[in-house]
C-alpha cells in the first residue's frame, strides 16, 4: 500500500552539514519527496509534534531541541515508506545504531538523533498536516517506477 512519512532532518544534522547525505540516501532507496521545506520550527508546533509525550521527563528537552535551529521537513511517499524508512534511520540514537544507517553511519550522541521519521500511518497523519498544507504536497509519478518499484503492468 502506497503511503507517506513525514521525515525532518533534525538541528542537529543540519548544523553539521548532513542535511544533504540523508536526503540522498532517501532518494537513492528510490522514495518519492512529494513536499519539502526548509524551516525553524516554533516551540509551539514542536510541543504539538511531541504531544504524546507531554508527561515524560524528556518532554521539555526534546522540544527546545526541535525548536533549536532550522530543519527540513518533507513528506517522502512509496509503498511501506514508514518501515522503510525507519530502517534506513536506525537505532534511536548513533551510539546504538547499527553501521549502514543514517544514525548509525552519521551519529554518535546519546541525545542527538538526526532525523525523525513517523512511526506509523498514524502518527504520519497527525504529524504532516503540523508542517504542510494538503496544497503543498505534489502528486506526480517518476519516470523509472516500473524498474524502481518492479511493476510489469
Amino acid at each position: 500500500m502506497v503511503e507517506r512519512t513525514l521525515i525532518i532532518i533534525k538541528p542537529d544534522a543540519v548544523q553539521r552539514h548532513l542535511a544533504g547525505q540523508i536526503i540522498s540516501r532517501f532518494e537513492q532507496k528510490g522514495l518519492k519527496v512529494v513536499a519539502a521545506k526548509f524551516l525553524h520550527i516554533s516551540k509551539e508546533t514542536a510541543e504539538k509534534h511531541y504531544a504524546v509525550h507531554k508527561d515524560k521527563p524528556f518532554f521539555a528537552g526534546v522540544v527546545k531541541y526541535l525548536s533549536s535551529a532550522p530543519v527540513w521537513v518533507m513528506v517522502l511517499q512509496a509503498e511501506d515508506v514508514i518501515k522503510m524508512t525507519r530502517k534506513m534511520m536506525g537505532a534511536t540514537f548513533g551510539y546504538d545504531a547499527e553501521p549502514g544507517t543514517i544514525r548509525g553511519d552519521m551519529g554518535c550522541s546519546r541525545g542527538y538523533n538526526l532525523v525523525h521519521g513517523s512511526d506509523s500511518p498514524e502518527s504520519a497523519d497527525y504529524e504532516i498536516p503540523l508542517y504542510f498544507k494538503p496544497e503543498e504536497i505534489t502528486n506526480y509519478d517518476f519516470a523509472d517506477e516500473k524498474w524502481l518499484y518492479g511493476k510489469n503492468d
